[in-house]
């Protein structure tokens, strides 16, 4: 092929031109047409960008993380004798050890005999128990108050009191089953 200029290219094709002149109404019959056509609408695919979207990401994560640190530091932790002073962290080790021997003591003197005595002390102990949840609350808010330290330790010695007394008549009833025992093969 040969290569040819613009020019040449119209001269070319100088006399194939449509020149005619179209008849009378074809423009009114061309709008007629093309408006009677289905309104379709071309949309241009613009890319917006929204720069809000990632700016309120942003702030909801400031959000949660301000909110998750105030409701941990409202919440203070609750203390107890130990958190008070190392001497009465050791006061508190001396009552829970020695609990925790009278209950395994208590215990193992379970029988048909003294199991309601010793589901009597189980519910002391819960109350008391309890007790002194209220008062580790209180020693808490009261910022070391002496009189919540002193109930505190009352509320140990008061535990430790009635597991003894229960261990004391677990004894007795023993002993009075001997001796009843005794009365009974000597007779």
């Amino acid at each position: 092929m040969k290569k040819t200029t613009i020019d040449n290219l119209f001269e070319d094709l100088n006399n194939t031109f449509d020149i005619e002149v179209p008849n009378l109404g074809h423009q009114n019959r061309f709008l007629d047409k093309l408006n009677n056509q289905d309104q379709t609408v071309v949309k241009n695919n613009v890319v917006k960008i929204n720069y809000w979207k990632p700016l309120m990401a942003i702030a909801a994560s400031i959000v949660i993380c301000v909110s998750l640190f105030t409701i941990t530091q409202l919440e203070p932790e609750i203390k107890d004798l130990a958190s008070v002073s190392p001497e009465l962290a050791e006061t508190q080790d001396f009552f829970t050890a020695t609990i925790a021997k009278e209950l395994a003591t208590l215990n193992s003197e379970r029988s048909p005999e003294t199991s309601v005595l010793i589901d009597d002390a189980m519910k002391q102990l819960n109350i008391l128990e309890t007790e002194y949840k209220s008062l580790k609350v209180d020693l808490t808010e009261s910022g070391d108050d002496k009189r919540v330290i002193y109930a505190m330790i009352s509320n140990f010695q008061t535990r430790i009191e009635i597991l003894q007394n229960v261990l004391i008549n677990i004894e007795d009833v023993k002993q009075f089953k001997q001796n009843k025992n005794e009365d009974t093969i000597t007779i």
